[in-house]
């Protein structure tokens, strides 16, 4: 079972980086591969339970349902409903952390999930590169362009 864990520091306050991240609804604003999303059922989307149907820039759809989300710890869970990848049993955790010499943020980004002995390392490689650290990245010029 692949277990990624990737991790990164944010030259901005937890504040801020929460404030873009706890929007369960609001990665197409700012990660590069998704085009659009919307909450299913118009449900909120910090609801636990929610789930949100995306399209990638490539077309595909997937949908994640939110698990858990703590505004006190700054924290987020969700799993994977559907997705055109050969990935199944999909749980992400994300959380934040203040780094108080600076006012800065550590991003602590995991996930564990269960695929094809023969897709595992294309698809950990994928979830690690262009979607945790890509994120990481866009999270970083989006935060820059909103100052």
């Amino acid at each position: 079972m692949p277990h990624i864990v990737k991790s990164t520091i944010l030259d901005a306050s937890t504040e801020a980086v929460w404030n873009v991240l706890r929007d369960f609804n609001g990665h197409d604003r700012w990660h590069p591969a998704v085009a659009t999303s919307s909450i299913e059922r118009a449900q909120s989307a910090d609801k636990i339970g929610c789930v949100r149907r995306f399209k990638l820039k490539d077309g595909s759809e997937l949908r994640e349902q939110l698990l858990a989300l703590s505004d006190l710890e700054q924290t987020f869970s969700y799993c994977l409903l559907d997705t055109p990848v050969p990935m199944f049993n999909y749980v992400a955790h994300v959380r934040l952390l203040p780094v108080t010499d600076g006012d800065r943020t550590f991003w602590h980004w995991e996930s564990r999930f269960t695929t094809k002995p023969e897709d595992r390392d294309h698809i950990t490689h994928m979830v690690a590169e262009d979607i945790y650290q890509a994120g990481f990245e866009a999270i970083r010029r989006h935060l820059r362009e909103a100052a």
